[in-house]
């Protein structure tokens, strides 16, 4: 299944409010990785109004790779906790779109499908502590290469509620290990934006069979002297509501977030 839209080169705009501009009138298609730097970006999920409670609960009980940042009242697509102005049906560059688990399109926006009885639910992303950890002199090869972060999934059981379980889903960056002690020091302090990793190494013992083909991204080359370093991933919650094979379920196309106007550092606890 491709869960991915086409790349297009970011605007890489550095004012949240810019960006979400950007995006809503079009200008902006690819990947949000790099964009508005210092500020929370999200994964999204969508739901009907019947199943928010038990996804509720999914993400309280796997809050590394569910960090939960924000969620819509029921039927209002103006997420005001997380900025002025956020349309959650305009202010995402790629939605996908999936009917009874199964993928039909990936559309730049959601006014024709969202409903009174629709409700988004943001949970923060790895994206946010990118910038701490470039900030911090630690390379980060999608960024040189402006491609999508590698993810895979995992053998690593989620916590179930109701329909919703699953496995995990991983994002990875390649690193030296003195850089993978360093970031697992940094991410720890971002516990909405999954926190520390929750493996560093071999990825077979995480399930992960060929580290070449990841199942989402790009594939992200590991040189001489590197080890993979992978933590938790927002794509997992989607993963886990496909599974549930739900009437609709909207979502963001992996790599292309929601940037919200949360400081960075009020993401990472200070």
């Amino acid at each position: 299944m491709n869960l991915q839209a086409p790349f297009q080169s970011p605007a890489r705009a550095a004012d949240p409010r810019e960006a979400r501009r950007q995006i809503r009138e079009g200008l902006h298609t690819g990947h949000t990785a790099g964009l508005a730097p210092g500020y929370l970006q999200g994964n999204l999920v969508i739901l009907p109004a019947e199943h928010a409670l038990d996804f509720f609960r999914f993400c309280q009980r796997n809050p590394k790779p569910c960090p939960l940042v924000g969620v819509s009242d029921t039927g209002n697509p103006d997420l005001f906790t997380l900025g002025t102005d956020v349309d959650i049906r305009t202010d995402v560059p790629s939605y996908n779109i999936f009917r009874d688990g199964v993928l039909t399109e990936s559309v730049p926006d959601i006014k024709a499908l969202w409903g009174e009885d629709s409700v988004a639910f943001v949970i923060g992303c790895s994206f946010t502590f990118e910038q701490a950890l470039v900030t911090d002199g630690i390379r980060l090869r999608h960024w040189d290469d402006d491609t999508t972060v590698s993810m895979y999934r995992t053998s690593i059981q989620t916590t179930p509620a109701g329909p919703f379980r699953g496995e995990m889903v991983v994002s990875m960056r390649p690193m030296t290990m003195a850089n993978a002690i360093k970031a697992a020091a940094i991410t720890a302090r971002f516990p909405h934006a999954h926190g520390a990793p929750v493996h560093i190494g071999d990825p077979a013992q995480i399930g992960i069979a060929d580290i070449a083909k990841p199942d989402f991204g790009d594939p992200t080359p590991i040189e001489d002297g590197e080890v993979p370093v992978f933590w938790a991933c927002g794509v997992t919650p989607q993963r886990t509501v496909l599974e549930a094979k739900l009437p609709l379920v909207i979502t963001h196309t992996p790599g292309h977030m929601l940037v919200t106007d949360i400081p960075g550092y009020e993401a990472g606890g200070g």
